[in-house]
């Protein structure tokens, strides 16, 4: 096995050998409209950009994160009129929102530009008459059918039952004179490029949606001007025209690295494009794989070696919308959950080519299970159980046996199948193969069982062995989980230590309650609290058949009592059977339950249950059961677990 320490890490994480010189890494988010405060499917994008980009400066690269605000056009002119400022006032509030939640999100972007900086606007300018010059762009008239939202026009064949075929929204004829680029000049070389390079355009579905759908059937030529609204960046060769929206904001990705049309830009453009990647939602993929790698070869630049048009993240069933009132905000979710757990849901649920579904009781839900239960406790235990048996200090003795293999495999090789991940940008399924990582070393535990070889002497060096396995399994871990949850990381591995690990663990994930998360939900959008529910049906009783009646004294043989599930495991060559460690006050009772079909062994871990304890011992597919977990059942036979609605301490008597 090669070595545990961070050093040890870090060798598995690069490879062998170290980088000669650091690889240069420029990826760019889209720059957020400014219309608005971002909702959090707004910021996911940035989380997500965030993850690939401590990754691989982990991986050792120079990293250029660039992020931003997209601040003119027509639509940001009425929300200005209409709030009675001016539209730089506008836009200086609303850029001033993004940023505090970009920052709140704890992502570290490296430059933040505004399209209403000096020197963008200077560059645009540069851009726009250079391409005039050169005979790419004229000047003519459009009419056409309007998008205000989308700022886009569209011929009547374009439209969707007569409505925009990008937001749905309502179109209205317009006709003024405008500027043009000349797009079919370049379509055919685009083409070329794109069968060049697979990788430019991903996921594969996106590539195919513009070729079949854009390129292929013909580009039409694309107005780069207005002259119906006056926020805008100024033509300062004909005034009355302002810059349409999509040349300004696209061309952010090089004004912000210091390119000039007039010359040869600064020693960080030089440096740093082409972009290895543009990080845009799956709705702006068109103007980022056909707009802007035209205008790029127009000015005579390589293109971004990729583009990728991410999935959206929904509430429910749609996509957010504050005329819908379903939006939820990345502010309002930390303050409930955490800035670590909310990165944790966005990044983990969104699939690479599928939209996601967000909702408060999915993140209650997906909180309890993987960071509560499966990460949360398994640090906990891991910790206590080394203060408790060796005072905080444990080293390999050696003792190894057969299990242990599996789990160093899992350890060693997940760098290297995260990194695969993550080249593939499949961010979700990096998360899950770490997460996978931490399962592991709780099923060990389960494997392992410390608690019974503390009780026997000759097995301290074992025990040892088994504690020190665990420890520097969940570094490597807690290791990677840095690019996705950085404040989670830092606290995992500030607890275990360089030696010795912390005289008393904390809790990294508190366990929710999902009324009382849905209660304070209510309280905060008391009008939006039917949105925010899940719908209940009318509650219907079960009768079922009555037992014989029995006396105060045959009920006051049966002791119940609080238990706490500290491992479980399923039961070999049986279908419906979990074996539970469950510890009862001071002793540890094993209980073996037909629940499989609805909890899995993982699930189990951590929860504080109701126990028959006196029920007679009892061989099940020949494992001991110690007592009996009281469930519930319905009419179809669903079982469910008996808790207490309070936290209780494990050997608490029910009565």
């Amino acid at each position: 096995m090669v070595l545990w320490n961070r050093r040890g890490f870090f060798l598995l994480l690069k490879g062998e050998g170290k980088m000669a010189e650091k690889q240069k890494y420029y990826i760019t988010t889209a720059i957020a409209y400014t219309s608005g405060k971002p909702h959090i499917g707004n910021t996911y994008e940035i989380v997500l950009a965030d993850a690939i980009a401590r990754y691989k400066r982990q991986q050792g690269y120079d990293v250029f994160f660039q992020t931003g605000t997209d601040e003119h056009g027509q639509k940001i002119e009425l929300k200005a009129e209409e709030a009675g400022i001016t539209p730089k006032e506008y836009v200086d509030n609303v850029a001033g929102q993004v940023k505090e939640i970009w920052d709140l999100m704890n992502t570290s972007y490296d430059k933040f530009i505004r399209t209403t900086d000096e020197d963008h606007e200077r560059q645009v300018q540069k851009i726009f008459k250079k391409l005039y010059e050169k005979g790419d762009i004229y000047k003519g008239y459009y009419e056409g059918m309007y998008c205000t939202p989308c700022e886009s026009f569209f011929t009547e064949s374009q439209l969707v039952d007569g409505k925009c075929p990008d937001c749905g929204r309502e179109v209205q004829p317009a006709k003024e004179e405008a500027y043009f680029f000349k797009m079919s000049k370049y379509a055919d070389r685009l083409i070329e490029h794109i069968h060049a390079h697979p990788e430019f355009i991903q996921p594969v579905s996106r590539k195919n949606e513009m070729m079949n759908n854009f390129l292929l059937p013909g580009l039409q030529d694309l107005c780069v001007s207005r002259t119906s609204f006056k926020w805008g960046i100024p033509v300062d060769f004909d005034p009355k025209h302002v810059v349409y929206v999509w040349l300004d904001a696209l061309t952010n990705y090089i004004t912000g690295i210091g390119y000039d049309a007039e010359g040869d830009g600064t020693e960080q453009f030089q440096k740093n494009w082409p972009a290895d990647l543009h990080l845009i939602g799956k709705d702006i993929i068109r103007f980022h794989t056909i707009y802007w790698p035209i205008f790029l070869m127009a000015l005579d630049l390589p293109l971004p070696k990729q583009v990728f048009g991410h999935p959206w993240l929904l509430q429910g069933d749609g996509k957010m919308s504050k005329s819908k009132g379903n939006v939820l905000y990345a502010d309002e979710l930390v303050d409930f959950f955490g800035v670590d757990a909310v990165r944790y849901f966005v990044l983990h649920e969104m699939p690479f080519d599928n939209d996601g579904v967000i909702s408060w009781e999915l993140l209650v839900e997906r909180i309890n299970s993987d960071l509560a239960n499966t990460l949360g406790n398994l640090v906990n235990r891991t910790i206590s159980m080394t203060n408790k048996y060796f005072g905080g200090v444990v080293t390999d003795k050696g003792a190894a046996e057969e299990v242990d293999a599996d789990l160093k495999s899992v350890a060693e090789n997940l760098p290297k199948v995260v990194g695969t991940k993550m080249d593939e940008l499949r961010v979700a399924d990096a998360i899950t193969e770490i997460f996978t990582l931490f399962k592991r070393c709780n099923k060990y535990i389960d494997e392992t069982m410390p608690w019974a070889l503390a009780k026997e002497e000759e097995k301290r060096d074992r025990l040892e062995t088994v504690l020190y396995n665990l420890i520097e399994s969940i570094k490597v871990g807690a290791e990677l989980l840095e690019a996705f949850m950085p404040e989670t990381s830092a606290k995992i591995l500030a607890q275990l230590g360089d030696g010795k690990v912390t005289d008393k663990p904390e809790i990294l994930f508190a366990r929710l309650d999902m009324e009382e998360v849905l209660k304070k939900v209510e309280e905060l959008h008391p009008q939006a609290a039917e949105e925010l529910e899940v719908e209940k049906e009318e509650e219907v009783g079960i009768d079922i058949e009555a037992k014989p009646e029995i006396t105060f004294d045959d009920f006051g043989k049966m002791q119940f009592q609080v238990g706490e599930i500290i491992a479980c495991e399923e039961v070999k060559k049986s279908k419906k059977l979990l074996c539970s460690q469950v510890k009862i006050g001071s002793q540890v009772k094993q209980i073996v339950s037909g629940i499989k079909k609805y909890y899995s062994a993982e699930e189990m871990v951590g929860k504080k249950v109701m126990v028959l304890v006196n029920l007679k011992p009892a061989k099940l597919a020949g494992v001991l059961s110690e007592g009996m977990l009281l469930c519930a059942e319905d009419a179809e036979g669903n079982l469910a677990l008996m808790t207490p609605e309070k936290e209780m301490p494990s050997g608490a008597e029910i009565c």
